[in-house]
């Protein structure tokens, strides 16, 4: 009996690390075909174009920006200033509007870059904890952004406005440059010598100091692409609403980026980072927060359910790293 006993641990043992796994690999990919399997079921229309549509417009900016996390989050950092550099962002648009829409989408970039070289040389060369850094430009930026435009301001102007809202065979423009981001960053990942750097760097920093690589740079620049690219969400969800709202936009994405980051299996320690399936986090969150809402559940249980979701995401992670 005790050698029955003995051996059934043993298999629990061995299966134990290979399920936690599989649900950090490809546990998100379930997640999102059950919860679509359900839609399809249970709520009405769900298969209609245009609730595609809005699902896959409004959880654009999460993805844009989430895209940037991942690669923060996999140098063991985090970056909660990316809120606040789409506020700025919203901004510098609006105010620079009257030079042309391309000139004035050029600045906002660059206003988000610079918010992620701020951050990127505090933790890189002054070694502030990554939070603390972005904890600070959060809300700076965010107060920089307030008295630059201090209210809601409308434009009209076409160009931008496009950007917003055109389509190309059906397909909303934002969300297909979210997905030519979402390629030419599994690229740089997957198939660069700067993608192979930054998960060193976050599997362990110390190492990677002393094999030579260029440790400080190569957060800067982490930093800096983050910056940019919740810069870029910010024009376009401010293209897509007609009007500079720096008050409220971006505010708290931060969090649902680092969620979906998660949720789809990078983990938070570093020194692994999954694209792909990052953005179906992201995903999985929209589509959450819609089938709950189409029920006619309260906000609040969106919030509970995401909780649950992400400490088990979290445990699944970290399980498998103490395996």
């Amino acid at each position: 009996m005790a050698e029955l006993t003995t051996q059934g641990a043993g298999r629990v043992a061995v299966l134990k690390p290979r399920v936690f796994g599989w649900v950090q690999d490809y546990g998100v990919y379930a997640a999102v075909l059950a919860l679509l399997l359900f839609n399809v079921l249970f709520t009405p229309h769900f298969l209609d174009a245009s609730n595609f549509r809005t699902q896959l417009v409004q959880v654009t900016p999460i993805v844009i920006v989430s895209l940037g996390m991942a690669l923060v989050i996999g140098t063991q950092g985090i970056d909660l200033s990316v809120g606040s550099a789409m506020s700025l962002a919203a901004a510098l648009v609006v105010l620079y509007l009257g030079y042309g829409w391309l000139p004035a989408l050029i600045v906002a970039v660059l206003g988000g870059a610079v918010v992620g070289a701020v951050g990127g040389a505090l933790v890189a060369y002054v070694d502030v904890q990554p939070i603390v850094a972005t904890l600070a430009l959060l809300v700076g930026i965010r107060g920089l952004a307030n008295v630059l435009v201090p209210q809601l301001v409308e434009f009209r102007n076409p160009d931008l406005i496009a950007l917003g809202s055109s389509s190309v065979a059906g397909i909303p423009v934002i969300v297909l440059i979210a997905a030519a981001l979402t390629l030419v960053v599994m690229f740089v990942v997957r198939r660069t010598t700067f993608g192979r750097q930054v998960v060193a760097i976050g599997g362990n920093r110390s190492a990677s100091e002393l094999s030579g690589l260029p440790v400080k740079r190569v957060l800067l620049i982490v930093y800096v692409i983050s910056g940019l690219l919740a810069a870029l969400a910010g024009v376009l969800a401010t293209a897509r609403l007609q009007a500079s709202d720096p008050t409220s936009l971006g505010l708290f994405i931060e969090l649902s980026a680092i969620t979906a980051v998660v949720v789809g299996g990078t983990p938070l320690t570093g020194g692994r980072i999954r694209v792909l399936s990052t953005v179906m986090g992201a995903l999985l969150m929209q589509l959450l927060a819609a089938t709950l809402i189409k029920h006619n559940l309260p906000q609040s249980w969106t919030q509970m359910v995401q909780a649950v979701i992400i400490l088990a995401a979290v445990y699944a992670t970290r399980e498998r790293a103490t395996r």
